[in-house]
């Protein structure tokens, strides 16, 4: 039996939305087999400097990225969609083992198979020292605060 993994393409403002927060919502568990699950086997990423194909691939490089991002939570924000693809901007916190406070910022690039899997995504993604009184983000989002934006600074 087929994978899938709706909303499916072609994507409306709605479904976009929908799609942006399941994905800010299982990127928040830190766990990688749930979040992998949602690309396509064969999926392609270019990660910062990574690239990473295929589920396998996908597993290892979050386990090694949360062992690394201690206490990381994510906020996702639409940026625009077309078709099959998706725009986001987002920004996590987490710390260090050092205990230093990190605000990371990106962008991504996504495109979906007709099962709704991504198939391809693109981060670019910079780092920003913070200090812990400057954190804004603790945690998964809650329910009330699905689709708010994410302010710039």
């Amino acid at each position: 039996m087929p994978e899938d993994r709706p909303p499916y393409p072609p994507f409306t403002e709605e479904t976009a939305r929908q799609k942006v927060q399941a994905a800010e919502d299982a990127w928040n568990t830190r766990d990688p087999q749930k979040v992998a699950s949602a690309y396509t086997p064969d999926s392609v990423w270019r990660n910062r400097d990574r690239f990473i194909t295929g589920r396998d691939e996908i597993v290892a490089f979050l386990k090694e990225k949360w062992d690394r991002e201690l206490d990381y939570a994510l906020r996702k924000s639409l940026w625009g969609f077309r078709e099959n693809r998706i725009a986001v901007r987002f920004q996590y916190e987490w710390h260090d083992d050092a205990g230093q406070w990190w605000r990371s910022y990106g962008n991504e690039l996504w495109e979906f198979d007709e099962r709704g899997l991504m198939r391809r995504r693109e981060a670019g993604i910079n780092d920003v020292r913070i200090g812990e009184a400057d954190r804004r983000i603790h945690g998964p989002r809650p329910a009330d605060e699905h689709g708010a934006d994410i302010p710039i600074r």
